[in-house]
């Protein structure tokens, strides 16, 4: 109870306490940041709290380096699963558990009935020797749940466990869980999705800007208590002031009709008009990233078309989508918006090498002229050009990406959570240059779901399981988007009982227990 863990300045848990019931499936709940992730690591060893201490059936928690004994009490089965693709079932049932004969060779048929044992056992009808990449995902799911009980672990926590899965599949696993509840296995569930907390779980426990909420039980929670749980009153960032309105006939930026990529997102229609701030929100496996890296030129739609300033770049083309005016603020600074070992001009000025050289070549007296230029507009704290950008704190290497993304001088600005990870002020900061650029006469889109980035946006559309199911006008309520994003209706007389599903019409009118 009361785990607190810092990382810097930044504390991801504080004070922050769950305790899950034997033979219960709790729910833990929160929009992004709330600490569920850090809360996880912690649960499972993989982290060890600055405060606080991790009890399992009212005994302390294992040494963190006993991974033996961590996975005799509690196994975690992530969105992206851990099962190694090449090996077969059984072998992933058993790495580094294999049964060896007196010449300190594997024993293969006796692991491989040993494996059947355990899926027969828990009802997974699964061939042992299929190679595991065969398996779709609901069957690798099975069989992580299956070799986290091989250990004797009866504490399974599920990461959005839904998140790849079709309604069908979405059955049958809560069927499993609720067979395995009865014999005796307790399950935290973490999901985005409210109406599935509803149909399988007890309990539900609520996370708040990195500390605990509530804690009851699921039937005494209404949806719109639970949003406004999650919710809770606006705070943050000084609220933005109103813009002037976007003029009526002012021209076109962007335009989307019919978009489809797999099964990210399926028939959107937008468009951005120019001086005009659209925002996408959406919970994480909404389709809202897709769709922004589709138009940046990251992805290739699989069906529809896209139109920027008038041209209709190459799908899948980042270079078709930069020479259309597209500037690009992607969603991870680390490992898609910078080279780390790369000047802070060679970062800043690497979309428009046309501009700082004849022939091919690059000329180091204009880049550092363009990139001193850049640095100044965008108020970056260094030395000189010739920094590393990994010589700067977070919020001075987001301004540099967004000084890479402003250098074209763009038509259309797309940015996907564009203030993540850094400080209040670089925050501020950074989406003042927005409202900038858009007041400019370009375009913007910002894919978020980080409210505070949503704030200064003329409109706001949200995605939920691909869909774009409603739009709201700026001065929209925290509790109504947050409702919107997680799939649920606050305008019935019963919100309760209905909770939203992509079958309905595409528009929302409003928007011994372990113990932490």
């Amino acid at each position: 109870m009361g785990v607190t863990k810092r990382y810097g300045e930044t504390v991801a848990l504080d004070r922050a306490g769950i305790q899950v019931m034997p033979g219960r499936t709790h729910a833990l709940v929160g929009r992004n940041g709330a600490g569920k992730s850090t809360l996880v690591s912690i649960l499972t060893g993989l982290t060890s709290p600055d405060e606080g201490e991790v009890r399992f059936g009212g005994e302390p928690a294992p040494r963190p380096a006993d991974r033996d004994a961590w996975r005799r009490r509690v196994a975690c089965v992530y969105q992206k699963s851990t099962i190694i693709p090449e090996l077969t079932v059984a072998e992933n049932l058993y790495l580094h558990r294999h049964d060896l004969n007196r010449f300190g060779l594997v024993r293969w048929g006796a692991l491989r009935r040993k494996a059947a044992a355990l899926l027969a056992g828990w009802s997974v009808d699964v061939d042992v020797r299929l190679p595991a990449g065969e398996l779709d995902v609901e069957q690798r799911q099975f069989v992580e749940i299956a070799r986290a009980l091989s250990f004797g672990a009866r504490f399974i926590i599920l990461d959005e466990p839904t998140a790849q899965l079709d309604a069908a599949a979405i059955a049958r696993l809560f069927t499993r869980i609720r067979a395995l509840q009865e014999q005796g296995v307790t399950f935290l569930f973490i999901s985005h999705h409210l109406q599935e907390i509803y149909e399988i779980c007890d309990t539900v426990t609520v996370f708040r800007d990195a500390r605990h909420i509530l804690t009851t039980a699921v039937a005494d929670l209404s949806h719109a208590e639970l949003v406004a749980a999650m919710a809770g009153e606006a705070t943050g960032l000084t609220a933005a002031l109103p813009r002037a309105s976007v003029p009526a006939d002012a021209g076109e930026v962007l335009g989307v009709r019919g978009l489809s990529y797999g099964d990210a997102y399926r028939e959107v229609d937008l468009r951005v008009r120019a001086g005009e701030i659209v925002g996408l929100a959406g919970a994480a496996a909404s389709g809202r990233t897709e769709l922004a890296e589709t138009v940046a030129g990251l992805r290739a739609a699989d069906s529809g078309a896209i139109e920027v300033a008038g041209r209709r770049p190459r799908p899948g083309s980042v270079p078709d989508a930069l020479a259309a005016g597209v500037g690009f603020v992607p969603r991870d600074r680390h490992h898609q918006g910078f080279v780390p070992m790369m000047s802070i001009a060679d970062n800043a000025t690497m979309t428009v090498p046309e501009r700082l050289g004849e022939a091919g070549l690059i000329s180091g007296r204009r880049r550092d002229r363009l990139a001193r230029t850049l640095i100044t507009n965008l108020a970056i704290k260094t030395p000189g050009p010739g920094l590393p950008v990994t010589g700067l704190s977070g919020g001075n290497q987001q301004k540099v990406v967004m000084a890479r993304a402003l250098a074209s001088d763009p038509r259309l600005l797309v940015l996907i959570t564009p203030t993540a990870g850094v400080d209040v002020k670089s925050k501020e900061f950074l989406l003042g240059k927005v409202e900038e650029t858009a007041s400019g006469g370009s375009g913007v889109l910002i894919a978020s779901d980080e409210l505070d980035d949503l704030r200064l946006c003329d409109r706001l559309l949200v995605m939920f399981q691909g869909r774009l199911v409603t739009e709201m006008a700026a001065g929209w309520h925290d509790h109504d988007v947050v409702a919107a994003m997680e799939g649920v209706r606050l305008d019935t007389p019963d919100a309760s009982d209905a909770p939203y599903t992509p079958d309905a019409p595409d528009t929302l009118d409003a928007p011994d227990a372990p113990d932490v």
